[in-house]
């Protein structure tokens, strides 16, 4: 059965060095979704997508995606390796780059490890990297609301682009100090580009440590996000300049390597995951133009398809709170434990990415009756503004964040998360099929998606790439 053709399936690609991301629309094929009971068939017309074909990217690489596909030795056969023509051309920023390249595939034997050699902060260029004129280094102090306000509007107007003019991503003040102000950041890492004659901010990248698990190996990193230039400037090439100063800033810091995620093929992906959508508000989806019915399906079987219970059904389950923290950091480090890629969680970075905050994220454990935290699920809101609409302005997306399933059925807790998040209003539900994430993504009547969300490493090669179920990384 035809039950909804959607318009569009929203798709967040990060970036290294984050980038401007941008929808775009493409034609897609039949996709299906088949459940215990029924069968879906979804069909996107023009895609609405989050993804990294982001000018950002493209201005510092000059790549796009396409060409033909190829393997890593010993790569698992679930991740395509494209090695793009013509890519001499295509990636002349990253050949200079300590990324693992298209043509230079490691042999089987290689090890993982740092590609560039061992280097000392007294290696590291004491002076900022030359912009051309008239622009000039900034650093975007978030304690000042101005600035926030700045960095807002940079990233509102040139960050997203909607073919359409229907929709545009929003990154709420709250939001953009939330993800860029965890445990141990430095303003120093919130780097602006300014227009020396007005002191406009035209560019923007960022960097926020995190403590990685690669392979069991602890190593300090960053992760790069947001990397943004104003459209009008896209030909100053100031991505590349971007990219190497965040880049020497941080090995200022005694920090080499880096993670970040993009929709665009680059030199060259440990892993690549694709983004699921479930629908909360299928009216309102089909309302403000975001989906719509298929033929011969009215809207009241169409709500009804997508209805979720009234309540959670799992005893116990409950807003997380401070004082689960130190239960959280030890469920999510002893689980994440078991993925070849993720990160490890200290108790500041439990509480400070997972206590509750008001259209930013949300988290729930399940308590059972002695006390202890059995499960836990989390969420954060990445908004878009309808534009034109009489009547709705907003939608609301909510994008699964870390989840450890232990005494409930990982089924169960994800439905009981998503009614959570109906009950706050949220339109549509989205999730990588990384983690044990493929073993419900079918039966709650998710849609795949028909974009790729790639994982790079900076500076550190790994041996074999990874397969989504190996994925335990999940970057904003």
């Amino acid at each position: 059965f035809q039950f909804i053709i959607f318009r569009c399936f929203f798709q967040r690609g990060a970036s290294i060095h984050h980038t401007v991301r941008s929808f775009r629309q493409k034609d897609s094929g039949w996709r299906e979704l088949r459940s215990r009971n029924q069968q879906v068939a979804l069909q996107p017309r023009k895609c609405l997508r989050k993804m990294s074909n982001q000018p950002g990217i493209e201005e510092a690489a000059g790549a796009s995606p396409g060409g033909s596909q190829a393997q890593a030795p010993d790569a698992p056969q679930a991740l395509p390796v494209r090695r793009p023509r013509d890519a001499k051309d295509k990636y002349v920023f990253w050949e200079t780059q300590p990324v693992p390249q298209f043509s230079g595939l490691e042999p089987a034997q290689a090890e993982d490890g740092p590609i560039d050699k061992p280097k000392t902060v007294a290696d590291v260029r004491q002076e900022p990297y030359a912009l051309p004129a008239p622009y000039q280094w900034c650093t975007c102090d978030f304690s000042q609301d101005s600035v926030v306000q700045e960095v807002f509007d940079l990233l509102s107007n040139n960050y997203v682009e909607d073919d359409d003019c229907m929709f545009r991503f929003a990154y709420p003040a709250n939001f953009l100090r939330w993800a860029l102000s965890p445990p141990g950041f430095t303003t120093d890492w919130l780097v602006g580009v300014r227009a020396s004659t007005n002191s406009k901010l035209v560019g923007f990248i960022s960097a926020i440590p995190v403590d990685m698990l690669v392979n069991g190996k602890e190593i300090k990193m960053v992760e790069i996000n947001f990397l943004c230039v104003h459209k009008k400037l896209r030909s100053k090439r100031l991505a590349p300049v971007l990219i190497k100063e965040i880049t020497r800033r941080v090995n200022l810091r005694n920090i080499w390597q880096a993670a970040f995620t993009a929709g665009a093929m680059l030199p060259r992906p440990i892993a690549t995951c694709r983004y699921w959508h479930r629908s909360l508000s299928p009216k309102k989806l089909i309302d403000i133009g975001f989906s719509r019915l298929a033929p011969r399906m009215t809207m009241a079987r169409t709500i009804k398809l997508y209805k979720l219970p009234d309540a959670p059904i799992t005893p116990g389950i409950r807003p997380f709170e401070p004082r689960d923290g130190p239960q959280v950091m030890e469920l999510l480090n002893s689980y994440l434990q078991r993925y070849r890629i993720t990160q490890k969680f200290s108790l500041e970075d439990v509480l400070h990415w997972f206590t509750p905050r008001e259209n930013v994220v949300d988290a729930y454990v399940v308590e059972d009756g002695s006390g202890k935290v059995t499960d836990f699920s989390s969420y954060y809101n990445l908004p878009s503004t309808v534009l034109g609409h009489p009547e709705h302005s907003e939608l609301k997306a909510a994008y699964m964040f870390y989840t450890v399933p232990g005494a409930t059925p990982l089924k169960q807790l994800m439905q009981d998360i998503m009614t959570l998040a109906h009950a706050k209003g949220y339109d549509v539900f989205n999730a990588l099929d990384l983690l044990e994430n493929q073993q419900f993504l079918k039966d709650l009547k998710f849609g795949i998606g028909d974009g790729e969300l790639n994982y790079y490493l900076f500076n550190y090669r790994v041996a074999r790439p990874l397969v989504p179920s190996e994925v335990g990384l999940i970057l904003m």
